[in-house]
């Protein structure tokens, strides 16, 4: 959602959201210190919605934003007589996930879960070996409990450039696939609802190649997982909506502190195995990069 203005009472903001909403535009209001916060659902929409709050503002007794919050309201009664009979016949299985995830499951957001289940599928049902040497960093090939591999990323070196992003679609169990998922079903969706599938795109391939190459450094090619990545989202969000709130990005801070103290027990060894490396360079970029991409609202404020 994106923050448009405020208006100094409820009276006036509830009015002028029907406007609104009549223009086809869909809004929130909520109050807040400095008088009643608007805000629209979609980005595209923000240019068209400040320049109806100006006029608004101008001449909020105008008979036409009357007329129409009382056009409104039937439009809304129907619809939600529409709606109440649709439910009665089918349960949508969008509903499952709105009270929890308001900005809706973003489509890249599916495809990364998916490849990722896909991926676990092709390695539990005996395509180890093949995923291990097509996906890694490096082709590893597993004998026992240990690792055979060719020092100095010889693959990469002759163009197989995918090996720096696709370790993260490799899970290690059911478990470690299932906690990153939801982690990125979670904070994927929000920043594909919020700021578009390019942002989310653009982070994701990023933060998979700075992590994946940064657990490469640290500790060599042997590991897998999207804990990088999820890190690093985790970073951005945090960032934005600590320094950019009208973005509509936002953590609870129990989330954040459930993370961060996961993230050093993983760094003090209490849980073993884990890419420390990965996790350390996801977070400080995701950290960073949402620092940055604050400032201009950081300066504004």
């Amino acid at each position: 959602m994106r923050l448009i203005g405020h208006l100094p009472n409820e009276t006036s903001a509830l009015t002028f959201s029907d406007y609104l909403y009549v223009q086809g535009i869909t809004s929130e209001v909520e109050a807040e210190k400095d008088g009643w916060a608007v805000w629209i659902h979609s980005e595209d929409e923000c240019l068209k919605a400040k320049e109806m709050l100006a006029a608004f503002l101008g001449n909020p007794a105008d008979p036409k934003y009357r007329k129409q919050a009382a056009q409104a309201r039937e439009i809304r009664g129907q619809a939600a007589e529409k709606e109440d009979q649709a439910e009665s016949r089918v349960l949508a299985r969008t509903k499952v996930f709105r009270a929890a995830m308001p900005y809706g499951v973003g489509l890249l957001t599916i495809v990364l879960i998916g490849l990722c289940l896909a991926v676990h599928v092709l390695r539990e049902g005996g395509y180890e070996q093949n995923v291990f040497r097509e996906l890694l960093m490096t082709a590893i090939q597993k004998d026992g409990d240990s690792f055979r591999f060719f020092r100095g990323l010889p693959e990469i070196s002759r163009g197989e450039f995918w090996r720096l992003f696709t370790p993260v679609l490799v899970h290690g169990t059911w478990l470690h696939l299932l906690l990153n998922m939801m982690w990125l079903l979670d904070l994927g969706s929000m920043i594909e609802g919020r700021q578009g599938v390019g942002r989310l795109g653009l982070l994701v391939l990023v933060l998979a190649v700075a992590s994946n190459f940064g657990q490469y450094l640290a500790n060599g090619p042997v590991f897998y997982g999207m804990s990088g990545v999820v890190y690093g989202l985790l970073g951005y969000v945090w960032m934005k909506g600590k320094f950019d709130p009208a973005t509509g990005l936002c953590l609870h801070p129990h989330t954040v502190a459930m993370m961060l103290i996961w993230f050093f027990l993983c760094l003090v060894g209490a849980i073993p195995g884990i890419a420390n490396a990965a996790h350390a360079v996801g977070l400080g970029l995701g950290v960073l990069w949402g620092f940055l991409a604050s400032l201009s609202a950081i300066r504004r404020a």
